[in-house]
């Protein structure tokens, strides 16, 4: 399947106590990650191999962010080759770009944001070329 999603991402008012509600109800593994922009931090749902990349066939990890915004949504992000042309795409078919490309960190690649043409937020994610 071209496209799948690959990883989701929930902010929250107060992380510390979303990561202590996530853990105990899940059993989710959650590991603080530091950025430039302030702290992320990484959830397991599912083990990874040695580039962090999930194991089993089908399953996402994600991330725990600190809302920035009121009404700052869930986040979910779809793998796609080209970030450049998918958002002309979404542009040519009424939709609206949130947040053009940016580089994530060293190695990690690019993500984007867009509304559908429903209201709907949703990212993307363009992984470095090898």
């Amino acid at each position: 399947m071209k496209n799948p999603m690959v990883h989701f991402e929930i902010p929250a008012d107060n992380a510390e106590r979303a990561i202590k509600f996530y853990k105990k109800i899940f059993d989710w593994k959650i590991e603080k990650f530091p950025m430039a922009d302030g702290d992320y931090y990484v959830i397991r749902t599912i083990d990874v191999d040695d580039k962090m990349m999930p194991v089993q066939a089908g399953g996402i990890n994600g991330g725990l962010v600190e809302r920035k915004n009121p009404g700052q949504m869930f986040m979910n992000y779809i793998k796609v080759d080209d970030i450049d042309e998918t958002l002309k795409e979404i542009e040519n078919n009424g939709g609206e770009i949130c947040l053009p490309k940016q580089e994530i960190g060293k190695d990690m690649g690019w993500i984007a944001c867009f509304r559908d043409t429903e209201g709907n937020m949703m990212g993307l994610h363009e992984l470095p070329k090898k």
